[in-house]
């Protein structure tokens, strides 16, 4: 059943948490506290235990030492001691996590660049009231690119004395500087940020980069959480371990910055020439991104290649239908695809489904 899903909810045995664990595992990243948060500074505690217990490195930034040492059970270390990024690595091999500390008198915004820069974590998480950047309507933004940023900013050219403003151009210019991705949230909604494919706040990356591929090993355990996830929430068929091994043998998925997997689906081929596009579930936080039109094109490109004749997929959803009739399939009884497709298939979901087919070879394909 191919399907793209909204990424809401939750999902009976589905772990995006643990799929989150798993990314931060060996890599070290820094979290700031401004002095507005440093009465709630016992917020962050559970949330540096689990990054640190997932095998992360956290930094946690701040003015002073106090409160964020003590409740931490961390080493505090000023930004200015000398050798400064080997000192930081020492406490983080020893304990997994350290405070920063800047100086009372520190440019906050600059002096968490500098130092996410200097110690090239491979995320900087800043703290923030007002959370994530919203546009005019209030709807937020859940991921921005580079390059959205810098035409939100020009847009927003006649403000430059906004304090919103030149809190985004420092995230910009973090992000210029080399830091490879910024979350902006607040500390109310920092779990939610680290740990759910939603967020809670704006995830900004250098480069809007969507790369597919064919799903490695490595890949197996989110793509699977993925299905599962798709089939309790009513957008996927149920499907059997053998037939979820299939999923994944002949599985591809979208990555954004090649690391956080946006979207999956599979290629499966059935009699008479024909493929199918199953298990398209796209993530909630990139649905905007595009995703599932990569996934698609990708999914045309290997049909042809293997000398398909057709592709198809099928849906319960309205709205996953005008999806794919957006990108050139068109809608076909449930006689124009293979009759293996409902073979075991569940009655009362076969009522229901809408099937769909691209032409490849003749007058039918569409761009």
């Amino acid at each position: 059943m191919a399907d793209e899903g909204s990424g809401a909810g939750d999902a009976a045995g589905f772990s995006e948490r643990e799929f989150y664990r798993r990314e931060f595992r060996g890599r070290t990243l820094a979290i700031t506290l401004p002095r507005a948060y440093e009465p709630d500074a016992a917020k962050l505690v559970p949330v540096v235990e689990e990054l640190v217990g997932a095998g992360a490195r956290v930094v946690v930034i701040a003015h002073r030492a106090a409160p964020a040492a003590e409740l931490l059970a961390a080493e505090a270390l000023p930004e200015s001691a000398r050798c400064f990024e080997a000192e930081v690595w020492r406490r983080l091999r020893a304990r997994g996590r350290v405070v920063v500390t800047l100086g009372a008198f520190a440019r906050f915004p600059e002096g968490c660049r500098d130092v996410a820069e200097r110690l090239g974590v491979f995320k900087l998480v800043w703290l923030d009231r007002e959370g994530g950047l919203v546009d005019p309507s209030g709807a937020r933004h859940a991921f921005v690119h580079l390059g959205e940023l810098a035409g939100i900013l020009a847009a927003s050219a006649a403000r430059p004395d906004d304090p919103r403003m030149r809190f985004w151009r420092e995230v910009e210019t973090t992000l210029r500087a080399g830091v490879p991705a910024v979350n902006v949230c607040s500390l109310e909604g920092l779990d939610d940020e680290l740990f759910t494919y939603a967020g809670s706040g704006t995830l900004f990356t250098r480069e809007r980069y969507v790369q597919v591929r064919h799903l490695g090993v490595d890949d197996f355990d989110a793509a699977q959480d993925l299905v599962l996830r798709g089939v309790a929430e009513g957008y996927l068929a149920p499907r059997s371990p053998e037939a979820v091994d299939e999923i994944l043998a002949g599985g591809f998925g979208a990555f954004v910055e090649d690391r956080h997997l946006a979207g999956i689906a599979a290629l499966l081929e059935h009699e008479g020439g024909a493929a199918e596009l199953a298990s398209l579930y796209t993530v909630t936080r990139f649905v905007g991104e595009g995703v599932g039109g990569h996934l698609v094109a990708f999914s045309l490109e290997r049909a042809r290649a293997r000398g398909c004749g057709y592709l198809f997929a099928c849906t319960t959803s309205d709205r996953v239908g005008a999806f794919f009739e957006r990108h050139g399939f068109r809608a076909a009884s449930q006689d124009e695809v293979p009759a293996s497709k409902w073979h075991a298939y569940d009655p009362e979901r076969r009522a229901r489904v809408r099937c769909f087919r691209y032409e490849l070879g003749g007058d039918g394909a569409g761009a």
